[in-house]
């Protein structure tokens, strides 16, 4: 099942005592979060960003409404959501949250290898899919082409093809 409100980010600190809140964006880049004039708590409240600005990768962000360092502290360790609606994602991209638990299906040797597991982004080159294999081995294939073949949306299948020893 799709989901409409996507995690983009958790309150990990303030900053100041006007209520500014230090925010880690779970986004491929922080400046992502400073593109939304709302967020949300949860998926029936809606926060309106007054200011957003990135700072050492860390997103100071004033929400309407918290305006005192005791209600910004209140907030800390909040995850922030936003609504996929208000994201044009490009025909080639898709949010991670959507592929995790896809089955993997390597080309090469025409079988499944596992499941998503997790999709990490700090790689400087390309994202790797973290693949839980089999008797619980992880598998780490980047999410880039010549590897990255094609991803099945209804089906749930991302389609790779693996180079010899990558995945002995």
């Amino acid at each position: 099942m799709i989901k409409r409100f996507l995690e983009a980010g958790k309150i990990v600190g303030v900053h100041g005592v006007r209520g500014d809140l230090k925010v880690q964006s779970w986004c491929d880049s922080a400046d992502v979060l400073c593109d939304f004039d709302t967020l949300y708590l949860d998926e029936h409240t809606p926060v309106a960003v007054q200011k957003a600005q990135v700072h050492k990768n860390i997103v100071l962000l004033h929400l309407a409404g918290v305006d005192t360092l005791e209600a910004a502290e209140a907030l800390r360790g909040r995850v922030l959501y936003l609504d996929r609606e208000d994201v044009e994602l490009p025909d080639d991209l898709v949010f991670i949250q959507d592929i995790l638990g896809f089955q993997v299906y390597d080309l090469r040797i025409d079988r499944t290898i596992g499941r998503v597991r997790d999709v990490l982004t700090s790689n400087p080159a390309h994202d790797m899919y973290e693949i839980q294999g089999e008797h619980g081995r992880l598998i780490y294939i980047p999410a880039a082409k010549p590897f990255l073949k094609e991803i099945d949306m209804a089906a749930g299948v991302i389609y790779i093809e693996s180079i010899e020893g990558l995945l002995e």
